[in-house]
């Protein structure tokens, strides 16, 4: 019999270990996709899984942190209760607490920032990796940055321009904003 020995980060997920410390994205879906379904599985907190060959989805009224997991539900609207969405068995991956396995992801456009697995990296992009905790700092330093004006009242320059020179030194170079800002005065 041939088998294939998966590292830990090439690890196929299915129904059986999908919910064991991954990081997904969900897309939101209509509730109409699971009409007539039945769940397969009912977690404790009430969230219901319906599995697919390819995939999953979850209705459930929280997201964010589930269990031992990462799940983000990815949505136009931000609405609260029962909610809907779709993963592909491809679109998890493993998730831990040490490893540098996030980097940031900053859409100028909208003034948006999140983090994202490094599987989803795309090659041509250079980004720092983070650890789960130091990704969350990172962000929250980089929301500060784009809720408030105070903070650039000491520099002589657009402040358009310092949010995306900071949130490119915290992003692509792995820098605090302490740091990100002294190499600005320097």
């Amino acid at each position: 019999m041939d088998r294939k020995f998966y590292t830990f980060f090439e690890m196929p997920y299915d129904r059986y270990n999908f919910h064991k410390h991954t990081f997904c994205i969900f897309e939101e879906r209509p509730l109409a996709e699971i009409s007539g379904l039945r769940a397969n599985h009912i977690s404790r907190s009430g969230s219901s899984y319906f599995f697919t060959t390819n995939g999953v989805y979850r209705l459930s009224d929280h997201w964010g942190r589930a269990a031992q997991c990462k799940w983000r539900l990815e949505s136009r609207e931000k609405k609260s209760g029962l909610r809907l969405g779709f993963a592909l068995w491809t679109a998890f991956h493993p998730d831990n607490a040490t490893d540098k396995i996030y980097f940031i992801h900053y859409d100028i456009a909208s003034s948006t920032v999140s983090y994202q697995h490094k599987n989803q990296l795309n090659p041509d992009e250079t980004k720092a990796l983070f650890s789960a905790t130091d990704v969350t700092k990172r962000i929250r330093e980089i929301r500060k940055l784009l809720a408030s004006e105070g903070w650039a009242r000491h520099f002589e320059t657009d402040i358009t321009w310092l949010r995306e020179t900071l949130i490119l030194a915290i992003t692509s170079e792995g820098k605090t904003l302490q740091q990100a800002k002294t190499g600005l005065l320097r």
